[in-house]
């Protein structure tokens, strides 16, 4: 029989932290069961500050983008800038297959289907594509073309349980639904910054999470600041509805008309709480009822501060809503980093930072717990075990790194004084390009793409027109990575803190 959790020797002792020798007592004498005591240990805050690094797992030639476990837990897929697929025996480092993906750009995510034998994979990338991996026998891999976005595909949500249906969300705004049993594609909406149709832009989604105790419903979220929950059930298949309309809708008061900020991670624990990550801001973890109806528009100011309660417009009554638990310290600014929850009970949260850390807070109280050294730049993904504590990171780096609470002494507790500067990278969007420009490099890739597969002197001169503008940007980009690195130097609250 497969244990629930299974740790190295020295996390052991781990057990014995707060109210661990008590259940230990308590599951000898018959009064706690085996399951709720494994789940319990598993999930011990003493494990958390006993996280190291396991070991590196290398292959990949390029940033990787994305890492998720298989079902069992012993198996885990990666994918990267060099399109390729990854599938690992993480324990012992052992890459157990790899295939090119079939996408023409980097692999965004790439994820197993429940229930498949680990031998039916879904992809999403910077190509917009949305593909499905079958693996052979033999260990062959034919991928095939499921849908496709106009932009960049960030995300796809597998449905918990089901070998079959999964979705997918892209900078153009739509969310698509597939079902491997017939291997359709059908665009369910194209989420708007407003509920209502007319004169307002598509949203640029970055993020799709379906809730677990509640399969029905799904959430997205992009380019600005409102976490949108949609119930599939009340699409029409035949088209006769609009299900564009959100059930929900989720974001902190003080953000409600803010329009610099958008959300790069949203992820739902058991409980149906929805945790959301803000780029330049913090993450909230709001309760199951804490949104603001489906359309925001009619909520009056709620307040943020821990303990406080809100309000909110509702058929003419005023609704006590619990503010929203907020998580601080990290930094969110440069890429799309995801947020996760880590523990048997989700008892933790999780997040990559510009600085190249992991963050991991208290989940009840927002309570700072850790921040281990991730990544030379950033990290981007983080991924739990679904049985123990273990969790998978990458980022920039070219590799995939593990950590397992395998540490002979606690962790110490970190200050802000600790979470020293760490080197910043030349990043090429540091500096603003001239509207001409942009408008060139617009037009060049809109020919390119509308060309004709086959060569021509025309599209000769587009490629060479194309490398132009590229040394030109990069020219520019050399120029302006000094006076902006000296430019964010000069400011801390760009650094990951803890207020």
């Amino acid at each position: 029989m497969r244990r629930p959790w299974k740790h190295p020797a020295p996390a052991a002792a781990a057990i014995a932290g707060r109210h661990g020798a008590a259940d230990l007592c308590l599951r000898e004498v018959g009064d706690l069961l085996p399951r709720s005591f494994a789940r319990r240990a598993a999930g011990s805050e003493d494990l958390v500050m006993r996280l190291q690094l396991h070991r590196k797992l290398e292959r990949h030639t390029g940033c990787v983008n994305t890492v998720g476990f298989n079902d069992a837990g012993d198996t885990l897929i990666s994918g990267s800038d060099d399109q390729m697929v990854m599938l690992w025996d993480w324990a012992t480092g052992a890459n157990k297959l790899e295939f090119h993906s079939g996408h023409g750009g980097n692999v965004f995510q790439a994820r197993f289907m429940p229930g498949t034998d680990d031998r039916t994979i879904v992809t999403c990338g910077a190509d917009g594509e949305v593909r499905l991996a079958k693996i052979q026998d033999g260990g062959d891999v034919s991928t095939t073309l499921l849908g496709e976005h106009e932009g960049r595909a960030h995300n796809v949500a597998v449905e918990p349980g089901s070998p079959y249906i999964f979705y997918s969300c892209g900078e153009d705004g739509l969310v698509q639904h597939f079902d491997l049993r017939t291997n359709t594609a059908t665009k369910l909406l194209l989420c708007r910054s407003s509920v209502r149709k007319s004169g307002f832009s598509c949203v640029h989604l970055n993020a799709i999470a379906i809730d677990p105790r509640n399969p029905n419903l799904f959430a997205v979220g992009g380019s600005n600041a409102y976490a949108r929950v949609y119930d599939i059930r009340k699409h029409k298949w035949d088209g006769s509805s609009d299900f564009g309309h959100p059930s929900d809708c989720y974001c902190p008061s003080h953000l409600v008309d803010d329009k610099h900020v958008g959300i790069t991670g949203l992820a739902f624990s058991h409980l149906s709480e929805l945790l959301v990550s803000y780029n330049e801001e913090n993450i909230y973890l709001f309760p199951k009822n804490g949104g603001l109806g489906s359309d925001p528009k009619s909520s009056i100011k709620i307040g943020v501060n821990e303990g406080c309660k809100s309000t909110m417009a509702a058929s003419g009554q005023d609704i006590a809503q619990p503010a929203p638990q907020v998580y601080v310290g990290h930094r969110n600014r440069e890429t799309v980093k995801r947020v996760t929850f880590i523990g048997p009970n989700d008892e933790y949260v999780a997040s990559g930072s510009d600085c190249g850390r992991i963050f991991i807070w208290r989940k009840r109280d927002g309570r700072f717990l850790r921040a281990m050294e991730g990544d030379e730049c950033v990290v981007n993904c983080i991924e739990p075990h679904p049985h123990d504590m273990t969790i998978a990171s990458s980022g920039i780096d070219n590799d995939v790194k593990m950590w397992t609470p395998s540490a002979i002494e606690r962790a110490p507790v970190v200050n802000v004084e600790e979470l020293r500067p760490r080197k910043r990278r030349a990043k090429l969007w540091h500096f603003d390009l001239p509207e001409l420009l942009i408008r060139h490099l617009l037009a060049s890739q809109r020919r390119q793409q509308s060309a004709e597969e086959e060569d021509s002197s025309e599209d000769l001169e587009d490629r060479l027109d194309s490398t132009g503008l590229l040394n030109l940007v990069l020219r520019a980009a050399d120029r302006g990575l000094s006076s902006a690195d000296d430019e964010e130097s000069s400011d801390g609250s760009e650094e990951c803190s803890l207020n």
